[in-house]
C-alpha cells in the first residue's frame, strides 16, 4: 500500500491506523485526549468562565474504557512504528500514567520521559493546590533493541536558553524543557473569533521532538492532528507528516495552515551537526604530504616528542622514553622492540600524560612545527582538517 503522504486524514483515528502498513512509520508524536474528568464550571476571579478542556472528544465513561481506548490505539502505532522508529506521547497528570503503563505492557522500550515546564502556565484560579504548570511526555522505541534516531549535537544547538549561547557554549539537552505554551498570533481561531482548539501546542515544542528523532524525509505520523501542528513543523523540517483528525473543523482550518508552511532549510533541518566526519588515518596524512615520517611530533604543553613512522605510528624519543619508563605506569612490552618504544597517537598520549584513561584522542594531543625556527607547532587535528578541507 502506498502511504498517504502529506495528508490530512479526516476519521476515526483508530480506523484510518488500521489502514497503514506494517512497519511503514519513522515517528509518532500523539497528544491523546486528556480524560480530564472535568464537572460543572470553573470561574477566573472576577467572574469569568475558564474554557479548559472540556470538548466531547475527552469524555469517557469510565477509566476502564479509557484504558481499552489506550490500549487500541498503541497496539496501532506499534505495529505501524518501524523497527527503529520512536514514539512520543503527552499527557498531563490525569492520563500519563495510565498510557504509560499500557505503553509498558505492549513492550515499548522508554528512552526518556520530559517535563515540558510551562514559562506562562495557567493559574490556579481557586487557590487549592499547586499551580498545574508542566506535562510530560514520554520518548519510547519500539523494543529495546531499536536503534532509535537521536541527534545529539543538534539537540545541544537547541538548547538555546542556556548562558553563554550566543558565546560559543554548548551544553546536553536536559529532560525539563522550560518553552511557553501556545499564545498570541501562534494561536489558531475559529470564524467566530474564539481560539479553535483548547489543547494546541507550541511549535517550538515539535520543533525540539522532530528535530531530534527523525530525519529529513523520514514519515511523521500523528493520531490526533488537532490543529495540524506536528504537519506544519515536520513540513518546516522537510519531514513528510500523516495526520489523523475527525473533527472537520479542525481539518479546514489546519489545512489552511499548512498551505502557508515551507521548507527551511538548515543545519538543523538537516542535523548537520551530528554528521560524522570522514575518518582519517597518519598513513593517509602521510601518503597525502600533509605529514611527513621522520618528523617529530610534540606532546602539546611539553618538550616531550617522538618521530612518526611511514607506518602512522610513533618512536618515543629524547626525555619522552624516560617519562613513559617512570612513575607507576606499569610497563606495556608489547610496545617495546630493538629500536624503541613504539605507539599510536592515542595510547602514548595516556601514557605520557600520566592519565588513568589506556587512551586519548591523540589528534588533540600531538603537534607537528609548521615553522622552519621550530616556533609554531599546530596541532594534529587542525592538520587533519585542513585534509578534510582539500578533499571537499
Amino acid at each position: 500500500m502506498k502511504l498517504p503522504l502529506n495528508q490530512i486524514l479526516q476519521g476515526n483515528s483508530l480506523e484510518i491506523l488500521k489502514t497503514l502498513p506494517d512497519s511503514s512509520i519513522d515517528l509518532i508524536f500523539a497528544d491523546p485526549p486528556y480524560f480530564m474528568r472535568t464537572e460543572g464550571s470553573l470561574l477566573r476571579p472576577e467572574g469569568g468562565e475558564f474554557s479548559g478542556c472540556n470538548d466531547k472528544w475527552d469524555s469517557f465513561a469510565s477509566h476502564d474504557e479509557y484504558l481499552h481506548f489506550t490500549r487500541a490505539w498503541l497496539t496501532e502505532c506499534k505495529r505501524i512504528l518501524k523497527p527503529n522508529g520512536s514514539l512520543w506521547v503527552i499527557g498531563s497528570m490525569q492520563c500519563i500514567y495510565a498510557i504509560g503503563g499500557v505503553m509498558q505492557e505492549l513492550g515499548f522500550w522508554f528512552i526518556n520521559d520530559v517535563v515540558w515546564h510551562k514559562s506562562n502556565p495557567t493559574p490556579n484560579f481557586l487557590g487549592t493546590r499547586l499551580n498545574n504548570a508542566h506535562e510530560t511526555l514520554l520518548w519510547a522505541a519500539k523494543d529495546k533493541k531499536s536503534k532509535y534516531t537521536f541527534h545529539y549535537k543538534t539537540a545541544k544547538e537547541l538548547h538555546s536558553e542556556i548562558v553563554g549561547f550566543e558565546k560559543g557554549e554548548r551544553r546536553q539537552l536536559g529532560s525539563v524543557w522550560r518553552l511557553p505554551v501556545c499564545s498570541g498570533g501562534e494561536r489558531l481561531k475559529n470564524a467566530r473569533g474564539e481560539k479553535l482548539h483548547n489543547t494546541q501546542k507550541p511549535e517550538s515544542l515539535l520543533y525540539r521532538i522532530i528535530a531530534i528523532s527523525s530525519n529529513l524525509g523520514d514519515v511523521v505520523l500523528d493520531p490526533f492532528g488537532g490543529t495540524m501542528t506536528t504537519a506544519a513543523v515536520a513540513k518546516r523540517l522537510g519531514r513528510h507528516y500523516i495526520m489523523c483528525e475527525q473533527n472537520e473543523e479542525y481539518v479546514k482550518f489546519g489545512r489552511a495552515r499548512l498551505d502557508s508552511v515551507v521548507f527551511e532549510e538548515g543545519d538543523i533541518a538537516r542535523a548537520s551537526y551530528d554528521v560524522k566526519p570522514i575518518r582519517v588515518s597518519l598513513e593517509e596524512l602521510i601518503a597525502s604530504g600533509f605529514l611527513h615520517a621522520g618528523e617529530k611530533l610534540y606532546l602539546k604543553g611539553s618538550t616531550l616528542y617522538a618521530r612518526l613512522l611511514e607506518s602512522g605510528r610513533l618512536r618515543l624519543e629524547g626525555e619522552s622514553v624516560g617519562v613513559y619508563m617512570s612513575g607507576d605506569f606499569v610497563r606495556d612490552l608489547g610496545n617495546e622492540n630493538e629500536t624503541g618504544i613504539e605507539g599510536d597517537i592515542h595510547s602514548l598520549a595516556a601514557r605520557l600524560k600520566g592519565v588513568k584513561a589506556k587512551r586519548l584522542n591523540g589528534f588533540l594531543y600531538w603537534e607537528v612545527e609548521r615553522d622552519s625556527k621550530g616556533r609554531d607547532r599546530i596541532l594534529l587535528y587542525d592538520v587533519r582538517e585542513k585534509y578534510r578541507q582539500n578533499l571537499d
